[in-house]
């Protein structure tokens, strides 16, 4: 099975992001693509997102319904800003089916907090809030679990995923530069080894509009923690072919999964 994944450089412009967006969607189902993934922040890369993103909620869902059904595939939106009660926005990852119904959304759970001794600081919650409830999806690479950038660096989600036995997660992310640079490639591995499991993790890359610099790389880890897909720091969107079979030769060979336990801390 073909998988797509589409590696940005969004700006501030939701609409012309959304052009882009619809052109990787084409070129996503021309190639044989059966889901196309997307990065975090696909439609709007911004310090703060929430004027520009202010009423539109409705609109964006319709024109990311339109993608997925115009050209028969499942999306997967990455995420989107999604304006709330209380003035913030939910960071929300949404996947539309290829009949262009909403399957699921997810509400990023961990929001991204850092001080860099460059000089760079991030702090999500002010703008953002968070979500609470893990969620998973059917989709052609069967049930998948759901996550958003940060997340990543919190490995008790990824064990509840495992515990029902996923057969792929997606991270969608905009890692910085300088914490991807040090930390991308080794977490990503270690959650598909570690759930056994493929992970789809579609990137942000280069400069923005807003002067933030991220990572890349968008990558497609296997089970066994080969890497499939690596995009460099190219935008565009490339493929991948998934053979579900490697799911269980991981499983077979090391039943990790089977194999934890739950234990106590002791102090002295």
């Amino acid at each position: 099975m073909k998988i797509a994944v589409a590696q940005l450089n969004s700006s501030d412009s939701i609409d012309a992001n959304l052009a882009l967006l619809a052109e990787n969607c084409g070129v996503a189902s021309r190639g044989g693509a059966a889901m196309l993934f997307a990065p975090e922040y696909s439609l709007c890369v911004s310090g703060d997102p929430r004027t520009l993103v202010k009423a539109r909620n409705h609109e964006l869902l319709s024109a990311l319904s339109s993608m997925a059904l115009t050209n028969g595939l499942w999306l997967h939106a990455g995420s989107v800003q999604t304006e709330m009660p209380d003035g913030r926005c939910a960071n929300r990852s949404l996947i539309f089916a290829p009949d262009g119904e909403l399957a699921a959304h997810y509400d990023k759970i961990h929001l991204f907090e850092a001080a860099l001794d460059d000089g760079e600081s991030w702090r999500e919650a002010d703008i953002y809030c968070a979500g609470d409830v893990l969620k998973t999806v059917q989709t052609p690479l069967g049930l998948m679990g759901l996550s958003i950038c940060y997340d990543l660096r919190f490995p008790d989600l990824y064990h509840a995923y495992g515990s029902v036995a996923v057969d792929a997660v997606a991270v969608p992310s905009a890692f910085t530069a300088t914490t991807g640079a040090a930390h991308w490639h080794v977490l990503l591995r270690a959650r598909a080894i570690e759930t056994q499991c493929f992970v789809v993790a579609a990137a942000q890359t280069g400069t923005h509009s807003d002067g933030r610099q991220t990572f890349g790389h968008s990558l497609v880890v296997d089970p066994w923690g080969d890497v499939l897909l690596d995009m460099g720091g190219e935008v565009g969107v490339a493929f991948c072919e998934i053979d579900r079979a490697a799911i269980d030769r991981a499983r077979r060979q090391v039943p990790s999964l089977r194999n934890r336990s739950e234990f106590g801390l002791a102090t002295f």
